[in-house]
């Protein structure tokens, strides 16, 4: 059965949906010191939570700048790939495909969680081949690279030959959804430096302005 939708017709385009990766239930998601419990560390961080705030606050300051944006997942626990993609198309089948994109908050990880890792920096991912989700995924980098200066790092796919900065990969979010779609990695929950940022108020807002400039910015170009 397709998602229902009682959105307002009348509602400003294009629609701006923010997905905030995993949820409370799922496995790993953290860093080492959350893995171990260690409640009360400096280090202690998981996925879900900090991209629930990260997501409602990109949400937040769309709408204070007028744009039409939601929250496509306000559950705690994890809804499926599945559901997500069938969520993101009801919106597509509503109000056309190039009136809708979504972009899938989420923290990156070199490893299973157990230790401490070096590896850091932000990066962003589109589905394989030249759509528009490269733009939107281009002016994303260009505020990353704006804002995130060293020691922060930028990950780039750089044998990137036709448009931007992003890596490729067939992610089933990605693939399956008939808009523009983007997921980016916010830094790494297995590296202490990239989690005590993220952690901060600083780092917080960092990612949500980032997110809003690399949105509006494309907007401007290919929605109005």
């Amino acid at each position: 059965m397709y998602y229902q939708l009682s959105v307002d017709k009348r509602i400003k385009l294009p629609v701006v949906l923010i997905d905030n990766g995993h949820g409370s239930d799922t496995a790993g998601k953290r860093s080492p010191d959350a893995m171990k419990n260690l409640w009360h560390s400096p280090y202690y961080f998981r996925e879900y939570d900090w991209t629930r705030q990260c997501a409602r606050g990109i949400v937040d300051v769309l709408q204070s700048l007028g744009e039409t944006a939601f929250l496509l997942v306000k559950e705690d626990w994890d809804v499926s790939l599945k559901e997500r993609v069938e969520r993101v198309n009801a919106y597509c089948r509503k109000y056309g495909k190039n009136n809708v994109l979504l972009v899938s908050v989420h923290n990156n990880a070199a490893g299973d969680g157990s230790r401490w890792l070096t590896a850091r920096g932000w990066a962003a991912y589109t589905t394989v081949g030249v759509t528009k989700s490269d733009y939107l995924a281009s002016y994303l980098y260009d505020a990353a690279e704006a804002t995130f200066k060293a020691p922060l790092k930028v990950r780039k796919y750089t044998q990137e030959k036709k448009v931007g900065r992003d890596f490729e990969e067939p992610l089933y979010v990605l693939k399956n959804t008939y808009c523009p779609a983007v997921l980016t990695e916010n830094f790494f929950q297995d590296n202490k430096d990239d989690v005590a940022y993220l952690k901060s108020d600083k780092g917080l807002g960092a990612c949500i302005d980032v997110h809003v400039q690399g949105i509006t910015d494309y907007m401007k170009i290919y929605c109005r």
